[in-house]
């Protein structure tokens, strides 16, 4: 129970500062806290005071909102509409304080009425709204859209329940219910006069008017309301504030008296439990076909709505419907979203009468597609008695959609059967498909991909016939991430560094940080600069100590790598070092070997069996060299649970290392790589995704780079790649292998890893074994650069200095200006 009451609060605050407006603040807090929750300070509990704190920066926000959208209305303006199932956007409230700058306003109001503003911080939910990179690319071009001042809509699904929260229960994960909505989002603003209608199955009638035109009426099974939960988006140290639109399912008719006055209580509600399933959880597991139903519904719902409320805005505005894209460019992030080719082509002729060319030009000028993996897996198709049960008159459409781009394809090229199959929208092999990556590429005006490795091997491989159709319509936008949150938010000792050594300019143009280059030898800065990243490197290990109970060194090198668990990620190869590593210690205790703090975290997704047995593989590493006491001081071994923004704060300012190891060809690009760079980790990784140009940047001397190409990969797999040659060829590695396939690792029973073991032995996709002697070798060059301060120190200073390109503010300047022709717009809260 806190016991400082309302009026001495009042007067601890007027002593404490002068600032009028901080003053205010203040009371605003504890009016929220009294007018909201209907508390009073003495009752109050943590949770009551970060929600009051919450809607007193909300009200600010708000402010800048409706001005933003007065001027949007009011101005001919285009609005950039980010379409996204995934939006994971982090906690809230340090990021708005940070951007209204008010962060030292809200500590001194908070302080004078007796509470913590870090202890609130911590308190806040993280809103678990994508599974990983996708979902924070999203959200960091969000943050960017608004700090540039380009008017913007986020649209995206309200999941009820986001990702899982991880748990590692006897060295296993366990997923748990995210609850992120248990004790409300103070940030949303339901709008129920918001909703548009979606429809699913059923039939369609076809007759042609009065002017001898087609047309097309759908008749659905069944209906579900989508109501808009919308979330403001506040740029940094400007007025524009956009927003982030997500759409929550609701049933039509939510309760059946007829069936509950007839006795059938559940039937009663049965529409209302079906219908909020849609919004209910983000992405199930799509193997079961009652999966793989859901998530089509739940990518048709929310593009449908979405479209939908876009065309509401244009109807609002006095805009006529053929003006559409002229007012809206809408980017597709993945294929995710890519059935809105279909469904704008449906609203336009069926609901708003235009005809077919008229439509599709409209169409084609308004969507571009983002791709984002090259893995032919990861390239959503659907089965055509899925989607035709489901969407009738969206298949429809897209049947038509084929029939005159084949008709097309034929003419480009002529006799080509095989090339019209392979372009085709649907895949005729076998069990027939909807291909949702070629829809959205002939149904966009330019396709890119997140990094000049990735749009390149695009054009060459996946896209190939699209691109030589097509060569004008592919580009590259290498992704970015924000700094406001990954830098000055997550990092602000070494922000106030920065701002102390160059000035503050950097904070709005990160290009600037390459400026810090000059300073790359200064000892005096080498100083502070080392004592920053211990400070964070102390941080981390007592947040490590305290979730996993295992004590680490801030001395000892911090070699991180957090990421979503894949087998093309690669965790087993690092896993297999570390036993190597292990292995040449117990055998010589002796050797002279850097210590190392090997920190893992990520989560797999809960039907993929392989990547939960790499996080156990992991964990089990860490029973056996963490209890050693022949090598105790020198090697540590750690899965730091549930990894996701909040913990990223704290783990990306401490590493010392950033382990970047995919298959080259593999990762489209990366976002926690630059994030790690940002903060002054160096890489070691692969010629893979953005690494090719985080390395570039950096300077080949500032990044240790192994392993085979992309070319490379593709040649040995071409040539017959048979994984026990490299084995046989390397004693270490035998050893490791050996040792996992005999339960070394797994409590002595030899059946635990024998999957993996055997897939790396008989088919070792993703080459982990063909790259094992070059990365060993790598990382002893890591260690040696490690033994030398100086250098080590001066490479991290370069790396922060060159990070300037991975700005989520340049890839949204690139969009802006290669894509969506997209343009600023000021907006001044001052004026009336």
């Amino acid at each position: 129970m806190n016991d400082v009451s309302t009026e001495e609060a009042a007067a601890n605050a007027q002593a404490a500062s002068q600032d009028v407006s901080g003053y205010a603040f203040q009371h605003d807090v504890v009016r929220n806290l009294i007018c909201r929750a209907g508390r009073y300070p003495e009752i109050a509990s943590p949770q009551d005071w970060y929600m009051a704190l919450a809607y007193s920066v909300r009200d600010r926000m708000l402010a800048r909102w409706s001005a933003s959208m007065k001027v949007y209305a009011e101005k001919d303006v285009k609005v950039a509409c980010y379409l996204s199932a995934e939006f994971l956007i982090g906690p809230q409230l340090g990021n708005n304080l940070l951007n209204l700058g008010m962060q030292d306003e809200a500590r001194e109001a908070m302080h004078a009425l007796g509470q913590d503003l870090d202890a609130l911080l911590a308190i806040e939910e993280e809103p678990g709204l994508g599974n990983g990179g996708l979902g924070r690319l999203a959200a960091c071009y969000m943050d960017s859209l608004s700090t540039l001042e380009i008017p913007a809509i986020g649209y995206g699904i309200h999941y009820e329940f986001g990702i899982f929260d991880q748990e590692i229960r006897d060295g296993w994960q366990v997923e748990v219910t995210d609850k992120w909505l248990q004790n409300g989002n103070p940030w949303e603003i339901v709008r129920p006069d918001v909703s548009h209608y979606v429809g699913f199955g059923g039939h369609t009638q076809h007759q042609i008017d009065d002017q001898g035109r087609l047309r097309v009426s759908w008749i659905a099974a069944r209906q579900v309301k989508g109501v808009a939960c919308d979330l403001p988006v506040q740029g940094y140290r400007v007025d524009t504030c956009n927003v982030l639109r997500l759409w929550k399912s609701e049933a039509v008719e939510s309760f059946d008296f007829q069936d509950f006055n007839a006795g059938q209580y559940y039937e009663a509600v049965q529409e209302k439990v079906v219908s909020e399933t849609l919004s209910k959880v983000l992405y199930p597991n799509d193997e079961p076909e009652a999966g793989k139903r859901l998530r089509l519904a739940q990518q048709y719902f929310f593009v449908s709505c979405s479209l939908q409320d876009m065309l509401r805005l244009m109807v609002w505005k006095g805009t006529s419907i053929e003006q559409f894209s002229d007012l809206f460019a809408a980017q597709l992030n993945d294929t995710h979203p890519s059935i809105a080719v279909a469904e704008l082509m449906r609203l336009l002729m069926d609901v708003h009468g235009l005809a077919w060319d008229t439509a599709w030009e409209i169409t084609q000028r308004t969507f571009a597609y983002t791709n984002h993996t090259l893995l032919p897996e990861a390239l959503e198709t659907w089965g055509l008695p899925l989607f035709q049960s489901l969407l009738p008159r969206p298949l429809e459409i897209i049947y038509e959609i084929n029939r005159r781009f084949l008709d097309d394809v034929r003419r480009e090229f002529p006799g080509d059967d095989a090339c019209v199959a392979r372009m085709s929208l649907i895949d005729e092999r076998g069990d027939k498909k909807v291909r949702m990556a070629h829809l959205a590429t002939v149904g966009s005006h330019a396709v890119n991909g997140v990094a000049a490795l990735h749009s390149d091997l695009l054009r060459q491989t996946v896209m190939h016939d699209f691109a030589e159709m097509y060569p004008q319509r592919f580009l590259n936008v290498t992704n970015g991430v924000t700094p406001r949150r990954f830098l000055m938010l997550s990092n602000p000792g070494l922000a106030g560094l920065i701002d102390q050594t160059i000035g503050a300019g950097w904070r709005t143009d990160l290009t600037q940080l390459d400026k810090l280059a000059a300073h790359a030898d200064d000892a005096g800065f080498h100083e502070a600069w080392r004592a920053i990243r211990r400070d964070n490197k102390t941080v981390l290990a007592a947040r490590i100590a305290g979730a996993t109970g295992i004590d680490v060194d801030p001395n000892a090198l911090f070699d991180i790598q957090v990421k979503r668990i894949h087998e093309y990620k690669r965790q087993h190869l690092n896993a297999l070092y570390i036993i190597s590593l292990y292995h040449r210690l117990c055998r010589n205790p002796a050797l002279d070997v850097a210590p190392r703090c090997f920190i893992f975290g990520g989560k797999a997704a809960p039907g993929y069996a392989m990547a939960k047995l790499m996080i156990r593989l992991i964990t089990g590493i860490a029973e056996v060299v963490n209890h050693d006491p022949v090598i105790e001081g020198r090697l540590k071994v750690v899965f730091y649970p549930d990894f996701n923004v909040k913990n990223g704060h704290w783990v990306y300012p401490a590493a010392d290392l950033s382990e970047q190891i995919s298959t080259a060809g593999k990762e489209a690009s990366g976002t926690g790589n630059m994030k790690f760079m940002m903060n002054g980790a160096l890489t070691i990784g692969t010629l893979d995704g953005a690494n090719v140009e985080i390395r570039e940047e950096a300077g080949e001397e500032n990044f240790f780079l192994f392993g085979l190409s992309a070319q490379q990969v593709d040649e040995l797999k071409r040539n017959g790649y048979r994984p026990s040659d490299y084995v046989q060829a390397n004693d270490d590695l035998r050893e490791a292998l050996a040792q996992i396939a005999q339960g070394r690792f797994s409590r002595g029973d030899p059946d635990v890893f024998r999957p993996l073991v055997d897939n790396l032995l008989r088919s070792d996709p993703f080459l982990v074994l063909a790259d094992f002697a070059d990365y060993v070798e790598c990382q002893d060059r890591v260690s040696d650069a490690w033994r030398d301060a100086r250098r080590w120190t001066r490479m991290s200073i370069v790396n922060t200095a060159r990070s300037g390109k991975f700005s989520s503010d340049r890839a949204i300047g690139e969009y802006c200006e290669r894509i969506w022709n997209a343009r600023a717009v000021r907006i001044d809260l001052a004026q009336p």
